[in-house]
Parts: structure tokens; sequence; C-alpha cells
């Protein structure tokens, strides 16, 4: 017997997984239930015969917890020096990352893999440390305890009373190279916990209170041994499928029981719970479609699901498998999942036809030569196992129900036999009757095609007849003159009820196949929409359309508000086709994480079916439907499409929602930032303008006699102009304010530029007296279409800084020049420039681009500059200039052609 041919995608799968590991370093994870079993001695132990074997071994980080054995077992291997953290006044040590990689020894240590690294690390977390090793080619060897794996994470909870924060996901374990079990039973570990070996004494005596109850540590030795039984059996499973091994090796107890539509499924189903519950082991229910049982009857149909759902329930997981072969799928789905016990039915065909046909009972017992199969007796009165299965709506296959008529397609079938008579008529006597014959089978081929199995079997049966009645002598007669055409008629039948099954089963096969593309081409579409948004009410409403479609029904997500309690959502467009859905049923879906309603065991009375939306993390809603047709929703495929669709549409609502914190939580960070910015920037610009109006006020409080006039009259300038300039900061805030919130409108109307630069350098008169101040503008008068207040401001605030900023007796240049749909103004300044990558940042909220020895600002001016030009759809931008200073450009849309019955100079 030839081996089977391998699967292609399994041997392009494998050949992409060595590719990825291919230069990348081995992971060693020393693997216990708990502290104190002795993980690191074991791999420190290891490392030493590694060391001996020639092997550079350095110690990256090892935590001995004071155990004098396990310090002495590091003597001797190279330690690299920790990396030095301070944190809050405090000193703390981390792994050096980048001096191992730098290092790159042969082979690191890194103890307690699911360490929480210190703030400002690269990683947070250790284990994405030993990725990042891993990934530069060092091998590493590490440890790690079952109660870090984030899968137990829960169960550990539960079971201990102390939940664990630092995890590691699953695919980190599933991932090592190798894992070594380090493994202690509780006696000894209590013991050498009494003995301090563990933890410190007093440690010791409240972790023996705690977590290291003897009920605790047995739990979690179970934990880890099952862990590690998952990880080599799950190698064990690798190794057969790259090695092509066929063969089943029942090292571990797997059950599988075959079911079908006959009524000793739940029979089976509860006869194989027992045995694996009395075999402590895991089982499948499994199904097998073939197109030979799509025209099953109701009820049949209904009580293989309810044989499925039951497996569920029990604790097993039900599969559906499609095929022609139910034996032979069976048996291969056996061996890819190296189960050691096949349970079916006992057979019930019995004499000719058990002797001639033979049963699936008896094939699957022949073909399972190794595996154990056991037959269940069902009191003789059941049917055997059955050959296939319907999994979908006969509508939706194209099939008729018994009540439909089905008269016209079978007319529609002896229709063809009669013109292919008409036809083989006019041909007779020109042609050998054997192109008569195929002309005939050829017309079979073309109803089973079209019409059927059912009409195909009836054109042969008329087929055969009329080419005895009309081409064979004696004609006009049944009777057969020459004995050799019985032969031929018998061929003829054969090959035409052959040809009618094969063509019926390729035209369910295909219409099977239509429909699973449509499958999956919902599913596509759906997550694909779902995928383009990130706005909650956008995901709902497409999750509800779709689902509408898909299962004929009426939908509605049902989300929780603040307190947990299920809603309906709001508004029309979301709210779905299904309104008043019970929300009573829907709470208790949501709380219990479990469908309800129609056709399930929870009130069950509600016509009305509730699946919980739900991911990892919890439930996050309910998805309600009225189906028009109960069958569209609760056929095992279509119960399973209705899964993956709720699967799909929780993560994509957990998706938004998680959008939506993230958002939150940038706003509050950037809002808080702000303020405290806001009150840094205020207090230090206020601070000196009050301790100068103090000062002054003051002096003249006390010293004003002593004084003479001139003294007198300065202070009162300084008082006047440090007043000034908090007024100047408290209106900037006051100005950026309004412009964000939109409280200033732009009054814009036509003005020359020429008199808003004019207007500009005039309030800032005094500040650019001891500046050389040169203006560019174009030759003919242009009027432009802004608000001259707003733009002015822009202009005073860039010289305000350009003067600020610049030593005195420095060039300050404006210049604004017309362009071909804008106006663009330029302010340029030959002071110190801005700081490299500062050209973008300059214009935030409260930020300075400036040396820190320049004169103090709010960081507000550039801001409002900014908020102003784009509130009239213009751009602003900094450039350094090379040989220094720096320029400001910004551009305003020139706008329309202003009125022609005014000219420049009456606007002027």
């Amino acid at each position: 017997m030839s081996a089977p041919r391998p699967d292609p995608d399994a041997l392009l799968a494998r050949v992409k997984r060595e590719e990825s590991l291919e230069g990348r370093g081995r992971l060693r994870i020393f693997f216990g239930a708990c502290a104190g079993v002795g993980k690191t001695y074991a791999m420190l132990t290891a490392a030493r015969a590694e060391a001996a074997r020639g092997t550079e071994v350095l110690v990256g980080v090892v935590e001995t917890h004071g155990r004098d054995d396990t310090a002495a077992l590091a003597e001797g291997l190279e330690r690299l020096p920790l990396r030095q953290i301070e944190r809050q006044g405090a000193m703390l040590t981390e792994f050096d990352l980048d001096a191992a990689l730098a290092r790159k020894p042969g082979l690191i240590l890194v103890d307690e893999l699911a360490h929480t690294n210190a703030p400002d690390s690269r990683h947070p977390k250790r284990w994405q440390d030993v990725q990042e090793l891993l990934a530069g080619g060092i091998n590493v060897y590490t440890t790690l305890n079952v109660q870090h794996l984030e899968s137990l994470n829960d169960v550990v909870g539960q079971v201990t009373g102390v939940r664990v924060w630092e995890t590691l996901p699953d695919k980190v374990f599933d991932q090592a190279d190798d894992v070594e079990l380090v493994d202690l039973p509780p006696e000894d570990l209590l013991e050498r916990l009494g003995e301090g070996k563990v933890y410190l004494a007093e440690q010791a005596i409240r972790a023996a209170d705690n977590f290291f109850r003897k009920g605790n540590l047995i739990a979690l030795r179970e934990l880890a041994l099952r862990r590690t039984a998952d990880r080599v059996d799950a190698q064990m499973r690798d190794y057969r499928e790259e090695k092509g091994i066929s063969a089943a090796w029942p090292v571990a107890e797997r059950l599988l029981v075959a079911v079908g539509p006959g009524e000793e499924g739940e029979h089976l189903v509860r006869a194989t719970r027992r045995m694996a519950a009395s075999m402590g082991t895991v089982w499948t229910a499994l199904y097998v479609e073939t197109p030979a049982l799509l025209r099953l009857p109701e009820a049949e149909r209904d009580r293989i699901l309810r044989t499925l759902r039951l497996a569920e329930e029990l604790g097993g997981k039900s599969v559906v498998v499609g095929g022609g072969d139910v034996a032979g799928e069976v048996l291969g789905f056996a061996h890819a999942q190296n189960v050691s016990r096949i349970v079916i039915g006992r057979p019930k065909r019995r004499g000719w036809r058990g002797w001639m046909v033979g049963s699936t009972a008896d094939r699957i017992t022949s073909g399972a030569d190794d595996i154990d199969v056991a037959l269940v007796s069902t009191g003789g009165k059941h049917a055997i196992l059955a050959a296939g299965m319907i999994v979908r709506s006969r509508d939706a296959l194209g099939i008729e129900s018994p009540g439909k008529r089905r008269w016209p397609r079978y007319l529609a079938g002896a229709a063809m036999p009669a013109a292919i008579t008409i036809v083989g008529a006019a041909m007779h006597g020109r042609f050998e009757l054997s192109n008569i014959v195929m002309l005939y089978l050829l017309g079979v081929v073309i109803v089973a095609i079209r019409l059927g199995r059912g009409p195909s079997i009836l054109a042969v049966m008329l087929s055969v007849a009329a080419f005895d009645f009309f081409f064979v002598p004696p004609y006009l007669t049944f009777a057969v003159s020459d004995t050799e055409y019985l032969i031929t008629f018998a061929v003829m039948l054969v090959v035409g009820l052959v040809i009618s099954t094969l063509a019926g089963q390729v035209r369910l096969q295909a219409r099977i196949a239509g429909y699973r593309e449509q499958r999956a081409s919902a599913l596509y579409d759906m997550s694909r929409e779902m995928a383009a948004t990130e706005k909650l009410v956008e995901i709902v409403r497409i999750a509800v359309r779709h689902v509408s479609e898909v299962f004929a029904s009426q939908a509605a997500v049902l989300l929780p508000d603040g307190n947990g309690r299920v809603r309906h959502p709001r508004g029309e467009s979301v709210a779905g086709s299904l309104h008043g859905a019970d929300l009573g049923i829907a709470q208790w879906v949501y709380d219990h994480t479990q469908p309800a309603g129609l056709g399930t065991d929870t009130l069950a009375g509600s016509d009305t079916h509730f699946v919980p939306l739900a991911t990892p993390t919890g439930p996050i809603g309910v998805l309600a439907l009225l189906p028009a047709n109960s069958r569209r929703i609760f056929v095992p495929e279509q119960r399973r499409l209705l899964d993956t669709f709720a699967a799909l549409i929780a993560l994509a609502i957990a998706r938004a929602q998680l959008a939506d914190e993230a958002r939150a939580a940038q706003l509050a960070a950037e809002t808080e930032s702000l303020r405290n910015a806001l009150l840094a920037a205020i207090s230090h610009e206020l601070r000196t303008p009050l301790a100068t109006i103090v000062g002054a006020s003051s002096s003249l409080a006390e010293q004003s006699e002593a004084m003479g006039a001139a003294a007198r009259r300065e202070l009162a300038q300084s008082i006047a102009e440090e007043a000034r300039r908090m007024g100047e900061v408290v209106a900037k805030v006051l100005d950026l304010a309004r412009l964000q919130a939109g409280a200033t409108r732009v009054n814009a109307d036509w003005h020359p530029v020429e008199e808003v630069v004019g207007s500009a350098l005039q309030r800032l008169a005094g500040r650019l007296s001891k500046h050389k101040v040169t203006t560019r503008l174009p030759k003919e008068a242009v009027l432009v279409r802004f608000d001259a207040v707003l733009i002015e401001q822009v202009l005073v605030n860039l010289l305000e800084n350009a003067a600020k900023y610049t030593p005195p007796g420095s060039g300050i240049d404006i210049a604004v020049e017309a362009r071909r749909d804008e106006i663009e103004f330029t302010v340029v300044d030959d002071g110190p420039g801005l700081k490299p990558g500062q050209e973008k940042k300059v214009f935030d909220k409260f930020h300075r681009g400036v040396p820190e020895s320049s004169p103090g600002g709010a960081g507000l001016g550039l801001a409002i500059c900014k908020a102003i030009v784009e509130a009239h759809g213009g751009r602003i931008w900094a450039e350094n200039i090379p040989a220094g200073g720096v320029v400001f450009r910004f551009t305003v849309p020139q706008g329309d052609e202003p009125p022609p019955a005014l000219d420049a100079e009456e606007r002027v």
C-alpha cells in the first residue's frame, strides 16, 4: 500500500516555520509548580554541564533568594553586571539586555521569565528581553512557575485564592525548544519550606498559612504535570506529521464517538461520556457530512442537532467533517487526532444486505488495525451509524422538501428520452444503434445535472424502454429477437444509473461548495467592513445588517451600561431590526456567558435566540436574533457560523471600546499635560512681574517721602510696565481659548496688506526701535480678504518674537509676496534660530524652541498665530536659516477678485 500523500499546506507551513527558526537561539524552560521546587538549581546544574562541554556560559540574572546551595552552584560562572536604575530615590538593578546582546555568549541564564522590568526599561517584561536574545542567535536557559501562564492564571487564583499579576502569553511557553519539568512532592516542598530553604523564617510561616497549603501544592503540581503532558503530546503530533506517520500512537487515551441521525446517537454520546469520565480523558463526537443524506426528514435532522449539542453539554467536543466515505473519514480523523479508541454502535444490517453491502461499523472495525473499536449495544431497535448529515436548510441547497411538488421535474426528466427518441428516429438507418445509445446516456447526464438524481433514474428507465420499443427489432414491441440486446439493455441501464448517481452527487457537492463560499464571503464582507471603522455605532450597525441578511432574522446588539445592565441601543440607526428583545434573558446571557432563549435549554419558551458576545477578558454584550425560520440558525453548520459571527462582532466591539478608551486616556493625559504646562507657564510669567510690582509698590509705600520725584516716577513706570506684561499673558491665554473654542469669529473683508503690515509695525515701534527693520511689499496695491485685526495680531506676535530673541542691532525683515491663489507673509531674523527638529513643535501650546538663556515667555504666541492662520484656511511654518536665524512664513488665501466698484485708494 502506498504511503498517503502529504498535505501541501502542512508542508508549506513547516517550511516557513523552519525558515523562521534559522539563526534563532534555542530556549529551554525549567518549569515547576511553584517556588522552591528547585528550578534555578536545576538550571544552574545544566548550565555547569554545558560549560564543562566548552560552551561559553554567561549568568545574565539569577535569583538565589538567599539559598546557599543555589548560590554555590553559580560560583565559577561568569556574571554579567546588572544595570543600575534610579527610581524615586532608590537604586534598582535589572538585567542588562544591551550588554548581553553585545557580548553574545553561547548560552545565557535569565531567571524568572515572567518578571516585570523596572520602568523606563526597553521592554516591560523579561520574557520580551528573552525574545530579543533568541532573535539575536543566543541560547537561553530560564525558569517559570505554572501560575505565571496566562491561560491558567484564573484557575490558579480560584484554587489558591491568590491572584498572580506577573503573567506571560502561553505562546512563549509553547514556542520553547525544550521544557524540563522540575517536580517535587508537596511533603518534601513543605519540609524545605520549614527548613528555611525556600523563604526566610517569617516569610515561610506566612507562606505555609496561605499559598503553600498542601492542597494548593497538590493542585499546582497537577496543573504543571498536565501542562507539560499537553506540550509533550503536541510535540508528538508534530513529529508524526513531520515524518508522515499515519498510524496512531495510543500513548494517551482519547475517545472518538461516531454519531448519526439515528435514535442511538444520544445513547452513544452518554456511553462515551461515562467511558471518558472513568478514564479521565478527553473525547470528541464526530459527524460525517455526505451528500447521501441531504434528503433526511426533518425529525432526523433535528435529532442529530440535539445529539451534537448534548455532546458539548456533557463536556465533549463536537466536530463536523465532510466526505463521501463515512468509514474513511472517521478513520482519517482518528489517525490525525491520535485517537486511542473509537466508539460506534453495533451494526444493524443482517442477512444478505450485511454480507453484500456491509455496514459502516464493519468497515471502521476492519480498517482500524491500530485503534481500539468499542461497539456499544443499542438494544437492537435503533438504526446504525448514519452515513452523513444535513447541515443546512433544504432551500439553501436547492433540495425539495417532501411537501413540495416534484412532478414538474419528473415530467421534464421524462421529456428528455422522448426528445432523444425523435432525434434517434431521424438517425435510424443512417447511424449505428450504439450512437443512439450514446445520445440516451447523454440525455441522462443532462437530466442528472439539471434536475437531480430522481428524475435522472426515471430518464434511465424510460431511455432503455424507448430504445427497446422503437429501435430494436421487432419494432414497436418490447419483445427481443436477439438475446444479445439484453446485455445492451443491462449495460445501458447500469451505466445510466451510475452516471445519474455520480452526476447527482456532483450537483449536490457543487451546491454545497457554493453555499460554503457564500458563508466565507459573508464572514469576509462583515470583517472587512468592521475593520475599516473604529466607531462603535458603525460596528453595531454593520453587525446587525449582516446578521439579519445571513440568518434571515431580525437582529439587535445589546450592550451594557456603566452599571453592567444590558440596555437597548439608543437611536433607530443602531437599534437593529429587532425591537423589544427581552432584557431579562439578555441580562442572564451576559452574566453567565451562555446562550439562552429559543433552541436552548434555558428559557426555551422565548421566540428569540440570545448569544453572548464575549472576548477572552469577559462578556461585552449580547446578540439577539428573532429568526423567520429557526433552521437557519440551529442546523449545526449554521450554528457554527453564528458562533463565528458572534466572535467577530465581539472582537470588533472590544477593539472599538479599547480605541475609545485609548483616545480618552490620551485626551486625559494631554489635558493634564496642558494643565500642568499652563500652570507652570502662567506661574513663571506672572512671578517676575508680581515680584517687581510688589517690590516697587512696597518701596513707594514705605520710602516715598525719602524718594525724589524721578525715583517715584521710575517705580510707577515699572509697576505699569509689569502690569501691562501680566495683562498680555492673560490676554494671550484668553485669546487662544476663544480661538480653539470657536468663540472668535473671522470677520473677513477686503484689506490692503501694506496697511496691516504698517499697523503691526506701529504697535511695536518701541520694541523694534533697537533693530534694523526692512520691509518688502508688492509694488502694486494688493487687496486680500481676511480679518485685519487677527492677521495684524499674527504679525505682531511674529515680530515680537523676533525682537525678543535677537540681540539689539540685528535685522528683521518683513516681506509680502502675491502668489497664484494666496498671499505669503514672511518674517526673517538673524538671531540664534530654533533647535533642530523644533520647526513644527514650536507652534504647540506652551512650547518654547529657544535656548534656555533666552528671555522668558508663556509659549502661547505662536500657538495663537497657528490658530488664526488655520481659521483663515492658510498655513504657517518655520525654517531655520543655515547661516543663522529663522524665517516664519504663513499664507492666506487670496479669495475672489474684489468688487470692481471699489479700487484700492477708495478702500484705504
